[in-house]
């Protein structure tokens, strides 16, 4: 784990801006192509779907696996092979002649990210930690920028004559800056290594379930918006560009809620009120999605995206706050997420078998309008009161 360097560290902060802002634009790009990859390479919603699923499960399965390995090869060696691969995955979808090798890209690219989302954390509660709330802010709206980022800029490359291949392999040139950046500013220090007893201490505690769970239900909602949201309404009548920019708008809304909320809830350990208002915010945008799309598309996108950038960043500040050392606190944010990611990506499949059973998406959103109500139930249960009892610190 890094450790803490005196005063402001404005190198580390660039880092997590520039780490953050690649990791959801291979997730987010494909989205307002998707009328051109599906001509050409004669995709299903099954497998359009997959472009988001399969690189979610292994982002969860890799949170599991990434402590170990960053004990094993170091904090720095591992981000630089994770950038790497995800340079990788990106790069190679100028060669992708079909749905298979462009399945097989999103793939590689999930695993390079899975190390980064599971490491980061705790390496911010390390290196800032009295400034959880906000530096977790500023990394959760890059990731949400990342992915306006990586939706918005695919229609201008398409615009100007780049096949969707050349268009997504642009991508490759921001992780390439961050790997840069990277290689100058990560300290070369190795993870402490790991109480071989701390992730089954964790896994045997309801409350690190509940966090999944919640995590899950949540982000099931993200990887759903980001797969569906531009065919939702290219099924309209939209063009892939006005569809595109409404992916834009989720993100940008994400953004500004990520970074806002957990600085507005730093005075206060009692996370739960902001927590409820990302709540109320997803399900409003949810509800309009599926009841009246019509009537303001950018809204009901705005209102998701500041729901589910908020309750992202919120998330993981909530698990960051469990236990006191960066080590314990930061294994337990990898397994909330690793838990969680297994179960967000299950939100695009259940979409398209929805899709498949209704002829439409509007089922899709109103299942995502119950999994947020679910999630507010699980948020009862985090009272900072209960933290020593629920998530007791190993020695």
């Amino acid at each position: 784990m890094t450790q803490p360097r005196p005063g402001l560290d404005i190198p580390m902060l660039v880092l997590v801006v520039l780490i953050g802002l690649n990791l959801r634009p291979f997730l987010a790009a494909p989205a307002p192509l998707l009328a051109d990859i599906v001509a050409d390479t004669g995709l299903g919603y099954g497998g359009i779907a997959m472009l988001t699923l399969l690189p979610m499960l292994l982002m969860g399965l890799g949170a599991f696996a990434a402590p170990g390995l960053q004990a094993r090869i170091g904090t720095r060696r591992g981000l630089l092979i994770a950038l790497l691969v995800l340079l990788a995955g990106s790069a190679l979808r100028l060669g992708a002649q079909d749905g298979i090798s462009l399945i097989l890209t999103a793939a590689l690219c999930g695993i390079g990210v899975a190390f980064i989302q599971a490491a980061f954390p705790g390496i911010i509660k390390a290196s800032f930690p009295a400034s959880v709330p906000v530096v977790t802010g500023l990394y959760s709206a890059m990731i949400m920028a990342g992915g306006a980022f990586g939706a918005r800029l695919m229609p201008v490359f398409m615009q100007a004559g780049y096949s969707w291949r050349i268009a997504l392999a642009w991508l490759a040139v921001p992780v390439a800056i961050a790997l840069a950046a990277a290689w100058r500013i990560l300290p070369d220090v190795r993870s402490r290594k790991p109480d071989a007893a701390l992730t089954q201490h964790l896994l045997r505690r309801p409350r690190t379930w509940l966090l999944m769970a919640a995590f899950g239900l949540i982000n099931a909602g993200y990887t759903s918006m980001i797969a569906w949201l531009s065919p939702y309404y290219q099924a309209q009548g939209w063009t892939s560009g006005d569809s595109s920019s409404l992916v834009a708008v989720m993100a940008v809304c994400q953004a500004v809620a990520a970074l806002g909320l957990p600085a507005l809830a730093r005075s206060n350990v009692d996370r739960r009120g902001w927590l409820f208002l990302t709540i109320a915010l997803q399900a409003a945008g949810f509800a309009g999605l599926s009841a009246i799309p019509a009537a303001a598309p950018a809204v009901w996108a705005g209102l998701c995206g500041a729901g589910l950038g908020g309750g992202f960043a919120l998330a993981i500040v909530a698990a960051l706050d469990h236990l006191p050392r960066p080590e314990q606190a930061g294994a337990l944010a990898a397994l909330m997420q690793g838990g969680g990611f297994l179960i967000a990506a299950l939100g695009p499949y259940a979409m398209a078998v929805l899709h498949d059973w209704t002829g439409g998406f509007a089922a899709g959103w109103a299942l995502h309008l119950g999994c947020v109500l679910v999630t507010a139930l699980l948020y009862l249960r985090l009272d900072p009161r209960s933290y020593p009892q629920a998530m007791p610190s190993t020695s």
